[in-house]
């Protein structure tokens, strides 16, 4: 069986707004179970462990998928979400892929967080998966190979797009813009027109645009672990 590393952002403040934010639960649930009811193993892991803060218009009834109306009934995975290890304890060695799963929150912990980028570089080097969607690209942009040049250098990727940040008026609140970062480090971006589901893959990275793309990574995602031996 494959193993897959989910890792979430620990984050729940966004900016000095007052308001709360955290992951997407689109973009946890819909690749969680695309991959488990397809025989992947998935451990859950954050920054600080424990319970991951869920972004709350994430729940909103505008935002609610078939795969966010199965974690609002699946007493299962709410309890194994509330006990994420700390990812300072993980073994990259004892899995197969690595996916980052968006939101806000990563903008604030998981984008420069050194022990992420580490498992990151890791992966990477290893020729392993390094999957991530909407918000989570950023994670990435402080990853370099050995020879020391940024890992998204030269790569075709994604992410949430300046304009769709923009069009939710948070383009001022948050702490950059992960089209920017990525396109700063040399990455070859590239999307969709606003909302649409898009990704794209080089090599072993993986990337999507916005919660509407969180079923393409897991599928390109679920292909490359089965091409594997």
């Amino acid at each position: 069986m494959k193993k897959v590393l989910f890792i979430l952002t620990s984050h729940d403040r966004l900016g000095d707004t007052g308001e709360k934010t955290g992951f997407w639960i689109e973009e946890f649930a819909a690749p969680y179970y695309y991959l488990t009811d397809n025989n992947v193993d998935v451990t859950l892991s954050s920054p600080k462990g424990g319970q991951p803060p869920i972004d709350p218009k994430s729940d909103d009834e505008g935002s609610q998928t078939p795969s966010t109306v199965r974690f609002n009934n699946d007493k299962e995975l709410q309890v194994k979400l509330s006990n994420t290890s700390e990812i300072s304890t993980v073994n990259p060695n004892d899995f197969d892929a690595i996916f980052y799963p968006g939101g806000h929150g990563p903008l604030w912990d998981l984008a420069e967080n050194k022990t992420s980028v580490g498992l990151i570089e890791q992966f990477y080097t290893q020729n392993k998966p390094v999957a991530a969607v909407c918000h989570a690209p950023v994670v990435l942009k402080d990853a370099v190979l050995a020879s020391g040049e940024p890992l998204v250098k030269g790569k075709k990727l994604t992410s949430f797009t300046n304009s769709e940040e923009k069009a939710i008026e948070l383009d001022g609140i948050v702490p950059f813009l992960v089209e920017d970062e990525l396109k700063n480090k040399g990455g070859i971006f590239s999307n969709a027109e606003d909302w649409a589901s898009y990704a794209i893959e080089d090599g072993h990275l993986i990337t999507g645009q916005n919660p509407a793309s969180s079923i393409l990574v897991a599928e390109l995602l679920l292909k490359q672990l089965n091409s594997e031996s």
